[in-house]
């Protein structure tokens, strides 16, 4: 069996070049198809995990569900009036701290909508300095 090597490698490296070129053509197109769906619904799922694995770590439903609780065993009406105003100011705290985990969470989400609108204008910008794309001023 007798075959010219040369032939067979650029054969194939013509084939799988073009295979190779037409996928990244394709992820090209799909990319935001993928950014603003699947990917979006990925990365809010992720905040969603975030945001309850921050209040886990606070604890704040815990602090809610045991608010009326005498802390330590101490029964009497001033250890449930000590343990009632120690675990509002918790409470208080940790809601204020769960607050701004919600805020940078939504704040991410619309940072990975605007996102390629800025890519793409910024992109268009250099192409094109003197335009203005924004029509301001």
């Amino acid at each position: 069996m007798c075959y010219n090597k040369y032939i067979m490698l650029t054969n194939n490296a013509g084939f799988y070049g073009a295979k190779i070129i037409a996928d990244i053509f394709k992820d090209i197109l799909y990319f935001p198809f993928w950014w603003y769906s699947r990917g979006l619904l990925n990365f809010i799922g992720k905040n969603l995990t975030f945001l309850n694995y921050r209040q886990k770590s606070l604890g704040l439903l815990v602090w809610i569900k045991n608010l009326f609780k005498p802390m330590y065993g101490q029964h009497d009406w001033q250890g449930r009036l000590i343990s009632f105003g120690f675990r509002v100011v918790f409470i208080i705290f940790d809601s204020v701290v769960m607050v701004f985990y919600v805020l940078l969470s939504l704040i991410a989400v619309l940072f990975w909508i605007i996102f390629p609108f800025f890519v793409l204008y910024e992109i268009l910008y250099q192409l094109y300095p003197g335009i203005d794309l924004l029509f301001i001023g």
